[in-house]
């Protein structure tokens, strides 16, 4: 039985759709309302910070994916992530399971270092404290011997379907609005984008692969990078037309983050918005040459088919 925790966001859903198709059909889908992506899926209700009721999600499971998300709210961050993963640890301890954790990149320092595995967790941001206190907790059991697991790390998203991102909600979701698109700070820096349907082939083939686990890996992205002046350019050729955009200086963002609470909660990322970010998945496109990457283009005329941008 393979067991996702948190199956009703994104990365769940094409995780478990890849499961399927690849894997096997043996697949639970966990959380507070979980809902069916394959007819075969079977459901299991439960709450991650009730541990009784995470050790009867992980009964009889071979590998367990933590894909949950929490509200975009620093406290809870601060607070949560922690707890759900004592709790998880604990339960695939009881219940022998492997453990992968899908992870983003909050927890790294907000500088112009290319981003590597090692790279220290030394975000100064309560949410990147959240994210490395969780991190540190898996590390250290996996060090100590106490479950088999591995964490799979992401940078932004961007995709189809219901992804939920800076990128997809200032771009993408505009202009299915029929609005001009947004862009933080600056247009003319590189940004490191993950395609969701790839973050999560790439996290189930890890999980099926024994030698992966112990490990933290960097997955997958599009190594020609874009800038966002770039990423509407691109969006613009697609479209036989040209879409312009407004940058948001620092000003505004100040006005509005008194009150925007998602742009006030985005705060400790901004610093990330003026330089280059260069997330660097070498070790795991080394280990799995074959690999298709969805391009930037690509990805980009999924999203555009997908959300009926005309």
């Amino acid at each position: 039985m393979h067991t996702i925790l948190g199956a009703n966001g994104i990365i769940g859903e094409e995780l478990a759709k890849v499961l399927k198709t690849d894997y096997t059909d043996k697949i639970r889908l966990v959380g507070r309302n979980p809902e069916k992506v394959n007819p075969s899926d079977n459901l299991f209700k439960a709450d991650l910070f009730n541990i009784e009721e995470v050790n009867s999600a992980l009964e009889d499971a071979e590998i367990a994916y933590l894909t949950v998300g929490l509200p975009y709210t620093s406290e809870v961050w601060l607070r949560d992530w922690i707890r759900i993963m004592e709790n998880v640890i604990a339960a695939c301890r009881k219940q022998r399971c492997k453990l992968i954790y899908f992870d983003n990149t909050y927890a790294y320092p907000q500088d112009v270092a290319v981003q590597k595995e090692n790279t220290p967790m030394t975000s100064t941001g309560k949410k990147g404290i959240g994210k490395k206190r969780a991190a540190e907790a898996l590390l250290t059991a996996m060090h100590n011997g106490e479950i088999e697991a591995l964490i799979c790390r992401a940078p932004e998203f961007y995709g189809p379907g219901i992804t939920k991102s800076f990128t997809n909600a200032l771009i993408f979701e505009r202009l299915r609005n029929g609005k001009k698109p947004r862009i933080f700070l600056k247009d003319d820096v590189l940004r490191t984008l993950i395609y969701t349907p790839d973050a999560s082939r790439a996290m189930a083939l890890l999980a099926n692969t024994p030698d992966a686990f112990g490990q933290t890996w960097h997955l997958p992205c599009d190594d020609n990078r874009l800038t966002y002046q770039q990423f509407i350019a691109e969006i613009s050729t697609q479209l036989g037309r040209d879409i312009s955009f407004d940058i948001l200086s620092p000003f505004h963002l100040k006005i509005a983050s008194l009150f925007n609470k998602m742009i006030k909660e985005t705060k400790e990322l901004f610093p990330r918005y003026t330089i280059d970010n260069i997330f660097d998945a070498t070790k795991y496109k080394s280990r799995f040459p074959d690999f298709e990457v969805t391009s930037y283009p690509e990805g980009i005329r999924e999203i555009i088919s997908d959300y009926g941008i005309q």
